[in-house]
């Protein structure tokens, strides 16, 4: 009966969801560093676990993943409101934004005038 009931909640394997963990899991040294040193003054084991596990994911999205800089920090703070405190996604998107920043990743839209 166990197993029958294991077998309904099962998830299909994504090949993203799939690629991502273990992206993340393998960049973690990098992105971790990356994190500290945006982090001034907090350590990665006084954040919240969501908070580091939202960093880590959105920043491995951002530099690898090919995601947008812009999608991979409104993802990040979307979770951060479900999921961790009031505080957390302000905190988050700093961190982020300045990594994205000094990854030349934040490209500022185009004006008319700069087009031309």
């Amino acid at each position: 009966m166990y197993a029958e009931e294991t077998a309904a909640w099962e998830i299909p394997e994504s090949d993203y969801i799939r690629d991502t963990f273990f992206g993340v899991l393998g960049a973690r040294e990098e992105t971790d560093a990356l994190i500290s040193g945006f982090a001034r003054k907090w350590k990665l084991s006084r954040m919240s676990a969501v908070t580091r596990s939202l960093l880590r994911l959105a920043v491995y999205e951002m530099l690898w993943g090919g995601v947008p800089a812009r999608a991979a920090i409104n993802e990040a703070l979307e979770l951060a409101k479900l999921y961790d405190d009031g505080a957390a996604p302000s905190f988050i998107n700093g961190i982020l934004h300045q990594i994205a920043q000094e990854k030349g990743l934040l490209q500022s839209p185009e004006t008319p005038e700069a087009a031309e």
